[in-house]
């Protein structure tokens, strides 16, 4: 609808940003993703539109500059007028108020896009060399927190459990290996594709900074020993949603118990690549 010519990368992070907004739209609410190299760094969920912005942003206001954002819902003239002055790749949405577009058409490069209502695809398909991989997607059942299983003496709270199943939902999005903390509904720290798990729970937590007190953490695969789940404790998380699986899950339950942590096995993982 506006902006420069669209680049593959544009393309492809285009693709990650609204599969995000895609994921969280619900009734009655607002979601409002950022997308840097195809990654989530910036996620919340909201009443009002502008209020999904300003939290999504506040996830990560560094990583924000330069970023691709999606909107669950069309875009209103406040959530434009708000976005002003940070330098935007891509904006995606449903539609757009008119008064809206009219702002973001003051942009000179910010491609703006409006995308249909559709469904997630039914299968996904990866290059290798003399071939391709085909799978289906990795999609949640919204009763899928049902089935977690609570592992620890402690038992979530009903926040907690809220943003355990936010943060599982946001994690399939992040590159493995994934680590999200979360809080209100909204990413306060991440974490990806990292060599290895602790190093993507110190950057997680170094990103959310105070806002990893009372937070929740969720990985995309299992903890294979207590040091992550440790640190993790060192900055304020409360509550842990992880797959389970690992040899050493008993001393991973048992650190969490000594810890006050709180802690959900899935039974199943992510390990988005």
């Amino acid at each position: 609808m506006h902006g420069i010519e669209m680049s593959y990368l544009n393309y492809f992070d285009a693709d990650a940003a609204w599969s995000v907004a895609r994921e969280f739209a619900e009734a009655g609410k607002h979601a409002a993703v950022v997308v840097k190299h195809a990654n989530p760094c910036g996620l919340a969920v909201r009443e009002h539109q502008i209020d999904a912005w300003e939290a999504a942003r506040a996830g990560d206001p560094v990583s924000a500059f330069g970023g691709i954002v999606a909107f669950s819902e069309r875009m209103n003239s406040d959530t434009a007028d708000k976005m002003r002055g940070l330098l935007l790749d891509v904006v995606i949405a449903p539609n757009y108020d008119d008064e809206a577009l009219a702002i973001l058409r003051t942009r000179r490069r910010t491609r703006v896009l409006k995308v249909a209502a559709d469904d997630p695809p039914r299968l996904e398909v990866r290059s290798v060399s003399g071939g391709a991989l085909v799978q289906e997607p990795d999609n949640l059942d919204g009763d899928e927190f049902q089935d977690f299983r609570v592992v620890t003496e402690r038992a979530p709270t009903d926040e907690e459990e809220i943003d355990l199943w936010f943060a599982w939902r946001a994690c399939r999005f992040v590159k493995s290996n994934a680590i999200v903390l979360a809080k209100d509904r909204a990413l306060v720290g991440m974490g990806a594709g990292q060599p290895n798990r602790v190093t993507s729970v110190n950057l997680s937590a170094r990103v959310a900074g105070d806002e990893a007190v009372g937070a929740v953490m969720a990985s995309d695969a299992f903890f294979p020993f207590p040091d992550a789940v440790e640190f993790a404790a060192e900055v304020g998380v409360k509550a842990v949603v992880q797959p389970g699986g690992s040899v050493n899950d008993e001393s991973v339950i048992d650190a969490a118990n000594e810890l006050g942590i709180a802690m959900v096995f899935t039974g199943r993982r992510h390990f988005y690549h």
